[in-house]
C-alpha cells in the first residue's frame, strides 16, 4: 500500500506523487486522513508562494486542517487506539520555554506548524503525528466536522481574547471562514447582539444563516451609523477585525464603546497602518490580538458535540482528493462563493 501525497510544485501547480506510508515513533500514531480543510493560508501559499518572512521553496505539501482515523500506535501511546477518531492540531511547540511551561504555547518562538514553510502539511492519505496532539472525537462528531475544529479554536481565542461574555454587542469585521468562525464562537459565549460587515452579499446571507442579528454591507451603508443605532450610541462592548484589512483596522477605534475591547485576528497587508490612538486613549479601550490560538481543541471538540456550536454548514464545497489542484484553483476564482471547502481524502 502507498501513501498518495499532493505536492505544491510551482505557483498554481500541484501533482499527486505516491511514496511509503510513514511509521509512527513510539510518541506518534499514524492517521489515515479522511478530511483536510483549504485555509486562507494555503491559498496564499499556492497562489503567492510566501506570507510575509515564510517562503515556500521546492515541492511543498499544503494543509493544516485535518481529521482522520488512527491505524497505527506507537508503543508509548497508551491513550488512544487503532480505530480512534481524531482531529490534529497542526502546531507542534518545543515543550520548555516559558510560553510553553505557563500554557500560551501559541507563542513558543520554535513552534513547527503544518504547512508553514519549511514544515510540510497534511495533503496525504497519511500521516504520522504526535499522539499528545491527536485529539479523540466522540462519536457524535464526524471527522467532517472534525476537520474544523482548527477554524473554530481560531474563532474561540478571538471570543476570549475580547473576553466576550453574557449580554455583550460584538462587532465582527469580515464574514470570511474565521469571521463566522467567531460569530459562532460569540453567540456560544453568550453575546446578546452580533453585528457582522462585510463587502460580499452572499457572506452576509451566510452570516445571517448562522445566526448574525445584523449584518452591514460597508458598500452600501455608515458602518459607524449603524453600530451606533444597534447599541444605543455607545459603541460595541467588543469589536473583532477579522478581514485583515487596512481600512477595516482603522474602523475599530470608531465602534468600540469606552472600556470595551477591540481584538485584532486578521493579518493586514501593511506591517504599519495609521491608527487613531486618541480614541482609544479617551475610551480607555483595550487591544488585544489574536495568534492561533491555545487549549481549546478539547473545548472546540465538546461544543460540537454537544450541540452548541453547529460548524456542518459552514462547508460549502467538497472536492476529492484527485481533485486537489481543482479545489484550489476554484477557491482562488470563487472567493465570493467559498466558505469553506474541504478535500475528502
Amino acid at each position: 500500500m502507498l501513501n498518495r501525497v499532493a505536492y505544491m510544485t510551482g505557483l498554481r501547480d500541484m501533482e499527486l506523487r505516491t511514496g511509503d506510508i510513514p511509521v509512527p515513533k513510539d510518541h506518534e500514531v499514524l492517521v489515515k486522513l479522511e478530511f483536510v480543510g483549504i485555509c486562507g493560508s494555503d491559498v496564499h501559499y499556492y497562489e503567492s508562494g510566501r506570507i510575509g518572512s515564510f517562503v515556500v521553496e521546492g515541492d511543498f505539501i499544503l494543509g493544516h486542517e485535518c481529521a482522520g482515523t488512527i491505524t497505527e500506535v506507537g508503543a508509548a501511546v497508551r491513550h488512544l487506539k487503532v480505530g480512534d477518531r481524531v482531529a490534529l492540531e497542526p502546531g507542534l511547540t518545543c515543550g520548555h520555554c516559558e510560553f510553553c511551561k505557563s500554557g500560551r504555547y501559541n507563542l513558543c518562538p520554535d513552534v513547527r506548524f503544518l504547512a508553514t514553510p519549511p514544515i510540510h502539511g497534511c495533503l496525504s492519505d497519511y500521516i504520522a503525528y504526535p499522539a499528545d496532539m491527536a485529539f479523540k472525537l466522540p462519536d457524535r462528531v464526524s471527522t467532517r466536522e472534525g476537520a474544523l475544529v482548527e477554524p473554530l479554536a481560531v474563532g474561540l481565542h478571538a471570543a476570549s481574547q475580547g473576553q466576550v461574555k453574557l449580554g455583550d454587542r460584538v462587532v465582527i469585521l469580515g464574514a470570511g471562514a474565521i469571521g463566522l468562525m467567531t460569530l459562532l464562537a460569540s453567540r456560544a459565549f453568550g453575546a446578546l447582539e452580533t453585528i457582522v460587515v462585510d463587502v460580499i452579499e452572499n457572506r452576509l446571507d451566510f452570516a445571517k444563516k448562522l445566526g448574525a442579528t445584523r449584518v452591514v454591507n460597508a458598500r452600501q451603508e455608515d458602518v459607524a451609523a449603524v453600530v451606533a443605532e444597534c447599541t444605543d450610541g455607545q459603541g460595541a462592548d467588543v469589536v473583532i477585525e477579522t478581514a485583515g484589512s487596512e481600512a477595516t483596522i482603522k474602523q475599530t477605534p470608531y465602534l468600540v464603546k469606552r472600556g470595551g475591547t477591540i481584538v485584532l485576528v486578521g493579518f493586514a497587508p501593511k506591517d504599519i497602518i495609521d491608527y487613531d490612538f486618541m480614541q482609544i486613549l479617551l475610551k480607555e479601550a483595550r487591544i488585544e490580538s489574536v495568534f492561533r490560538y491555545r487549549n481549546l481543541f478539547p473545548p472546540a471538540i465538546g461544543a460540537i458535540a454537544d450541540g452548541r456550536i453547529d460548524v456542518k454548514p459552514m462547508v460549502t464545497h467538497e472536492f476529492s482528493f484527485e481533485d486537489s489542484k481543482l479545489a484550489f484553483d476554484y477557491v482562488i476564482e470563487n472567493k465570493n462563493d467559498v466558505v469553506k471547502a474541504l478535500i475528502k481524502m
